[in-house]
């Protein structure tokens, strides 16, 4: 090799390797990003989906294992309009790529033309071109490789979109399906207390004609009795509501479903001082924030490229009858070849103001997506600090209801048989049963709610 090449060589790879370091060829890393809860990221996303018994990589039937639940869910994967919108937009992101990659090729254009011209009454000339023309931009400083890498990762953030609304949907369907079955337990129990309420009246009634009691203790029973009558209307529209829910998640016309409310979910309690971050890299909407951090670092990688030349290539070339200045019959064949440079010098400061803009949105992107990060893993907290509470709630208030149940039972045999005890102390102990059994149910929906959002915020509905 001469001096010369040498050199030349030496030239073009320092200048290679400068362009590198402005980061128009470098390709998004997280582990380069300047942030340490990112770079924690980056190391645990090879580990997201490596744990197969970790909840958030549970497929979903695994945790909702009721069969008519499974119906639904089913169902509302395939209807809903959100989860269908969602699909669309992954295709229109794959159009979009496959625009990008097809932008490496040349661009070919055939424009055939005809012209007739006549001087003085002369026999008129007919000239004609049946030109091929062919323009190629050689991709020397990064512009067309940063748009396709642009295009990758919004396709794989509207895969991460789509992931995390069927997530929400499954999570969606569940938790109205435990509603529903908590309010048809709810109104079962007001129904039974109704009745058993309305039975109390009547004893009440017969203990004041036998003088026994006075008539403010059958007006207060009475009293009791009509709440309850009026608490039904209550949880009759409440559950209206619940169903017209699911029947939006189902893409169907307003339905009444027919769900057990003896319905109920349980899992083992998850014991762990601290959230791996593994997990949270596993959830879509965490993946989806990073995807948009790296649209915005190749945007800024395109807006420095813009301040290097274009260097394009265009060929012509076809069959004419118009050769310099006269009109030859038949024609012939023409070749043109060009190349050209495009360096910008001054555009009004044009891409100075986009590389500062790029930049801008590239830290509202590292924001977004550390904020995302904190609050999947808060989302995560609280949903295993209320599971993990309501377990051991759900004991006390069995063992509540128990008692009341005793109480109710003793006081009114005492009214009854020695009359050692108010009538008052009966409409107590009845409505601190009532109480607590609501309390039994509502806790049983909020330990059932909080596995599914802590299923959900750790990434599952695969």
């Amino acid at each position: 090799m001469t001096f010369t090449a040498m050199t030349k060589t030496l030239v073009a790879a320092g200048c290679v390797a400068l362009l590198s370091g402005c980061g128009i060829y470098q390709k998004y890393d997280a582990s380069r990003v300047d942030s340490q809860l990112v770079k924690d990221y980056a190391q645990a996303l090879t580990a997201a989906d490596a744990d197969s018994t970790a909840l958030g990589n549970l497929r979903w039937q695994q945790v909702f294992t009721d069969p008519v639940l499974a119906d639904l869910i089913e169902r509302a994967l395939e209807h809903n309009k959100d989860l269908r919108n969602a699909k669309l937009n992954i295709d229109m992101a794959h159009a979009q790529l496959k625009g990008a990659r097809l932008s490496y090729l040349p661009s070919v254009a055939f424009a055939p033309n005809g012209a007739g011209a006549s001087y003085a009454g002369s026999k008129m000339n007919w000239t004609y071109q049946l030109p091929l023309s062919v323009g190629w931009e050689i991709d020397v400083f990064g512009k067309l490789l940063n748009n396709k890498r642009s295009a990758e990762v919004s396709e794989l953030q509207a895969k991460a979109y789509e992931q995390a609304v069927r997530s929400q949907i499954i999570a969606g369907v569940a938790t109205c399906y435990y509603t529903i079955a908590s309010l048809e337990s709810q109104l079962a129990l007001l129904k039974e207390t109704a009745k058993l309420w309305n039975e109390s009246v009547t004893v009440m009634r017969n203990l004041k004609e036998a003088g026994r009691l006075r008539e403010d203790a059958v007006v207060q029973s009475q009293a009791a009795y009509y709440s309850v009558e009026a608490s039904l209307t209550d949880i009759e529209d409440a559950l209206v509501q619940a169903n017209n829910s699911m029947s939006l998640l189902m893409n169907t016309m307003p339905t009444e479903w027919a769900i057990p409310a003896d319905a109920a979910l349980t899992l083992p309690a998850l014991q762990r001082a601290a959230i791996p971050m593994y997990e949270l890299a596993a959830r879509p909407d965490v993946r989806a924030a990073e995807m948009q951090l790296a649209v915005a670092y190749y945007a800024t990688a395109s807006a420095r490229s813009a301040f290097y030349p274009s260097l394009n290539i265009n060929a012509n070339g076809g069959f004419t009858n118009l050769l310099g200045s006269f009109v030859k019959n038949p024609g012939d064949w023409f070749v043109q070849l060009a190349g050209s440079l495009t360096a910008p010098l001054f555009s009004r400061g044009a891409n100075i103001a986009r590389l500062e803009a790029s930049k801008a949105s590239q830290q509202q992107a590292l924001n977004n997506f550390e904020y995302t990060l904190m609050s999947a893993a808060a989302d995560v907290s609280n949903a295993m600090s209320v599971f993990e509470s309501s377990q051991q709630k759900k004991q006390w208030l069995a063992m509540q209801v128990d008692s009341y149940k005793k109480a109710v039972d003793i006081t009114n045999e005492l009214l009854l048989f020695d009359g050692s005890t108010t009538y008052l102390e009966v409409l107590t102990a009845q409505r601190n049963l009532l109480s607590a059994q609501t309390s039994q149910i509502t806790t049983n929906l909020t330990a059932a709610q909080a596995i599914i959002n802590l299923y959900q915020n750790l990434g599952g509905g695969r």
